[in-house]
């Protein structure tokens, strides 16, 4: 009897796991299909008629992506956010610093392969540069046709502001202008001068485990399965003293809020994580001998670099440099004098007003 009591026990506990199981597996695909973009209401509180607020997936190049759609009035000018990363998710983090910029523009924020939401878009050990480009390229014209328009404006944000510089010298005729923030230059470059910064400050501090780790991994370039984590080393020590300047206003990622927003149910939850890791880590490599100075040296777009004076990640003296050297319509960098890395959220209301600005002078 104790037996077939004992037995009975482990029954009921091998059921109650497959019960548990089967409503967690149901509760993250429900998760999925429940993930939206929130509505953008009016002050009292209804919703905008003529508004647009949306996760919509689409067919670019054969490979399903996500993008979102925001703004008060689907008939203003179309804007496209380019994400940092590669690997990167930022529609989260885009509607909360820069709501503002829903009232004048239809807002794009683009998963792009092996991000987020488009996270399985295509293997990850498939991905390369062209990819993105070729998928950028077909984004634009999917959302000049779908507004009807004939050009749209573009932000790139870190890596996204080096896509953004490609995109617009092979498809000039699709924007109105372009507008760098963390701007990325040349990549190996960058990666030797934020190792040998984040080197100089841990040696100040006197921080020897930090000198010790970036020591054994040696300087950049770096190949192979342990890229993310060897090039964190530094970039999160970079990081966490643009955070700790006084001189940077509202420091940070505010990554739980993100992660935990709306846009993303269950899965797209982990794949934020996880396209952080390992599409940074197939991507990244591929882009050390991208130098815009002697790949893009000309551009026939309007060129605007929104660049943080305490910008450590991407080296503001190279951004001058490609600013001296480049061919423009209109070539300027706007100093925002209390950004790091990121003015888009350090300073997002001056930034919002800098946009508004630039699509003033380039309608």
């Amino acid at each position: 009897m104790a037996g077939l009591k004992k037995r009975t026990g482990i029954q009921k506990a091998a059921w109650a796991a497959v019960v548990m199981i089967v409503l967690m597996g149901g509760g993250a695909f429900l998760s999925q299909r429940l993930a939206h973009s929130p509505p953008i209401r009016a002050e009292e509180g209804q919703e905008r008629k003529a508004a647009i607020a949306e996760l919509r997936a689409v067919e670019l190049n054969d490979r399903r992506q996500w993008i979102s759609l925001r703004g008060e009035n689907r008939e203003n000018p179309v804007l496209l956010f380019l994400a940092g990363g590669p690997g990167g998710t930022q529609m989260a983090a885009v509607r909360h610093a820069l709501s503002a910029l829903e009232e004048d523009f239809v807002v794009v924020n683009w998963d792009q392969p092996g991000a987020g939401k488009s996270y399985n878009a295509a293997p990850i050990q498939s991905l390369t540069v062209e990819t993105y480009i070729d998928d950028g390229a077909a984004l634009t014209s999917y959302l000049c046709q779908t507004f009807n328009k004939e050009k749209i404006y573009l932000v790139g944000e870190s890596w996204g502001s080096a896509l953004g510089i490609i995109l617009a010298a092979e498809n000039p005729e699709r924007y109105h202008a372009f507008m760098g923030t963390g701007q990325m230059v040349a990549f190996l470059e960058t990666e030797k001068l934020d190792y040998e910064k984040s080197l100089e400050l841990a040696q100040a501090r006197g921080d020897e485990g930090k000198v010790e780790k970036l020591r054994k991994n040696g300087p950049p370039p770096y190949y192979g399965e342990d890229v993310t984590w060897k090039s964190a080393e530094y970039l999160g020590d970079l990081g966490d003293a643009m955070n700790q300047n006084p001189e940077v206003e509202n420091p940070g990622y505010h990554t739980f809020r993100d992660i935990f927003s709306p846009e993303y149910g269950a899965f797209d939850k982990v794949n934020y994580l996880r396209g952080i890791v390992d599409t940074f880590n197939q991507v990244y490599p591929q882009l050390y001998d991208t130098d815009l100075r002697e790949d893009y040296p000309k551009l026939e777009v309007p060129v605007y670099f929104l660049t943080g004076r305490h910008d450590l990640n991407a080296p503001t003296a190279l951004v001058e440099d490609y600013a001296a050297r480049l061919e423009a319509p209109h070539k300027e960098i706007i100093w925002f004098e209390h950004s790091g890395h990121s003015p888009w959220i350090n300073e997002s209301s001056r930034f919002v007003e800098v946009v508004r600005g630039v699509a003033a002078a380039w309608p």
